[in-house]
């Protein structure tokens, strides 16, 4: 579910932002976003749109991918050491880190070890008193078996940490690199704990980011402020703000309008729209990532290899790429997308061959069968309309006998029932969170993504888990690649879902900003952006004041609403019942 989709930018926007009559605020941006987050910490979700939402702009890491030169730098970590048998890596921790300050929090000390140990800790150890709070569970790191791997993370000093693992771990410095590898503040935490407020932590954010958040309205925007004490290049935007609109449709109209500047996750159908636009600019670029067809091993029918063979011989893969994607996706092979290094076209898919399918569920003893799809109600760049992908394999499956319901929720309750895995097949796919092959693998199909509930196949497969160990124990690319492709092997043998697409990330912004880069993983970064002198967005629409997490009575639809930043710093909400819905999500941004 990463890295980093940056966008470095020379742009001009001087904002119009105003609330209640309030004055006219500082520069910013708009960003056209998709939808709600779930929750405000990262370690909690492999939600796209939470990922986007927090942990670029709030937070950092110990150590970043570059994706430019395809290695890992530092972050909050200057440098690091790994000891000769791959169990122990040295951190030297970055000095006068400042935190993110908030009504709720005046931090009394800079950045340091304390809140290296908090963090992932609170993943590992099953006793920790932030453990349990959130009631989510860290998907992500259950589905690599981060708590098994960590066996304990040891404070040398102020500056210096040590993590010692159980066994070595190619991936490692790859996965503390991803989007949820997030820093918080220990401090604010033993506060919060100490105020029986510790169910704040993850909402009201905290972190050393280049922005801090500000104001969230649920349903309408997230503002932000730049963060001045930041450690890194300080943001010259004074303020971000991302209008959450869900209708790709409406998203587009404000970008033609002008009332935002960039916009998240088109319709490919819309890209034609786009390029009649002078004053628009579509920047494209292959992404890690797949759709893909999970079904549910543990129930039947799909417990029984032949029929999921059967269905995957029954989709026509080259008809979805030209009516869901335009032309800007390739058929998939195998879980690995060409722009992988480990990728290699020798695995050979299950083929378009609706005759071998009815012969495969003839040998089943399967006469008759009606299943049940569900389908994302909302566009992902590996799969930019889910519900018509569904309508398309429906047709498909109906030609050789087998009924199909179309089931979606609204994205709230899909996730929450998603959760409950008690579906029969599901729609949905993989962001990569950095380049390396086993982020493919491990979170998306392993017995520990099972438990975790992050693997959607529900299928566990103590050989497939053994070439991903053998995988994650060396160093040694070809050996590595070559372990890649025989768990790519089983995949197609044992069919647990079906790999439709690889899809390029799209990204819809105005002329005015220029040298656009996005990394084919990761969520969205915006702290690059540079400030020239004209208007790219201009919001109108007032906003009445509201809590941090309350619901606002102004349509989300209507255009972007800002409250006066200055008079109204970072609201606090002590309904529950208003804070992001926080159940994980295994789809990825």
């Amino acid at each position: 579910m990463m890295r980093q989709w940056q966008l470095t930018l020379v742009c001009a926007c001087s904002l119009l932002l105003s609330a209640c009559g309030k004055a006219q605020l500082p520069s910013g941006l708009v960003y056209c976003s998709e939808g709600n987050p779930e929750t405000f910490n990262p370690q909690l979700v492999t939600s796209g749109t939470t990922i986007d939402a927090t942990s670029n702009q709030i937070y950092n890491r110990l150590v970043d991918y570059d994706s430019a030169s395809a290695s890992i730098v530092p972050s909050l970590a200057t440098q690091w050491q790994v000891s000769d048998d791959g169990r122990a890596y040295r951190f030297n921790l970055r000095r006068d880190v400042h935190y993110h300050q908030s009504e709720l929090f005046t931090p009394s000390r800079f950045f340091n070890a304390d809140d290296v140990l908090f963090s992932f800790n609170r993943i590992i150890d099953l006793q920790h008193p932030y453990h349990e709070i959130t009631r989510t569970g860290y998907p992500f790191f259950q589905s690599i078996s981060f708590a098994e791997l960590v066996t304990n993370i040891e404070r040398v000093n102020d500056f210096e940490v040590v993590f010692h693992l159980s066994r070595p771990d190619a991936a490692f410095l790859s996965n503390l690199a991803t989007d949820f590898a997030v820093i918080l503040s220990a401090e604010y935490a033993q506060q919060l704990l100490a105020q029986n407020q510790a169910d704040k932590l993850d909402f009201f954010a905290i972190g050393t980011g280049p922005f801090k958040l500000d104001e969230y309205v649920k349903n309408e925007y997230i503002r932000y402020k730049k963060h001045a004490d930041f450690w890194g290049v300080i943001p010259k935007i004074e303020m971000l703000v991302f209008d959450i609109t869900p209708r790709s449709s409406v998203r587009l109209a404000k970008l033609i309008t002008g009332d935002c500047s960039v916009s998240a996750l088109p319709k490919a159908t819309e890209l034609a729209v786009v390029k009649q636009q002078k004053n628009l600019i579509i920047d494209t670029q292959a992404g890690l990532n797949v759709a893909f067809w999970a079904f549910n091993t543990q129930k039947a029918p799909f417990d029984d290899v032949r029929v999921r063979q059967a269905l995957a011989h029954a989709v026509d893969k080259e008809n979805i790429l030209r009516v869901v994607y335009h032309d800007t996706a390739v058929a998939a092979t195998g879980v690995l997308p060409p722009s992988s290094w480990a990728y290699t076209p020798s695995v050979i898919p299950n083929e378009y061959n609706p005759k071998k399918a009815r012969q495969l569920l003839d040998a089943a003893g399967i006469n008759q069968l009606s299943i049940d799809i569900w389908a994302m109600p909302v566009a992902r760049v590996y799969n930019p309309n889910a519900l018509k992908t569904a309508e398309l394999i429906q047709a498909d499956l109906a030609a050789i006998g087998v009924k199909v319901n179309i089931v979606s929720y609204d994205w709230s309750v899909f996730t929450q029932k998603l959760a409950l895995a008690d579906y029969d097949s599901v729609l949905i796919g993989w962001n990569a969170d950095n380049s390396d092959p086993d982020n493919f693998f491990t979170p998306l199909l392993s017995c520990a993504a099972f438990n975790s509930n992050n693997n959607r196949s529900r299928w566990c497969q103590p050989a497939f888990d053994e070439l991903l160990t053998k995988a994650q124990a060396t160093t040694d690319k070809p050996e590595r690649k070559a372990l890649y492709q025989a768990a790519e092997a089983i995949i197609a043998a044992q069919v647990p879902m079906v790999n439709l697409a690889h899809a390029q990330k799209v990204v819809l912004r105005k002329k005015q900003l220029t040298s656009t880069h996005s990394a084919p993983y990761g969520g969205i970064s915006f702290a690059p952006i540079i400030l020239a002198e004209k208007n790219l967005a201009t919001p109108a629409a007032e906003t009445q004041q509201a809590d941090l997490y309350g619901d606002s009575d102004i349509s989300h639809d209507s255009g972007t609403k800002h409250s006066d930043s200055e008079s109204n710093p970072t609201k606090v909400s002590h309904n529950p019942a208003d804070k992001p819905s926080d159940a994980p999500t295994q789809e990825q941004h």
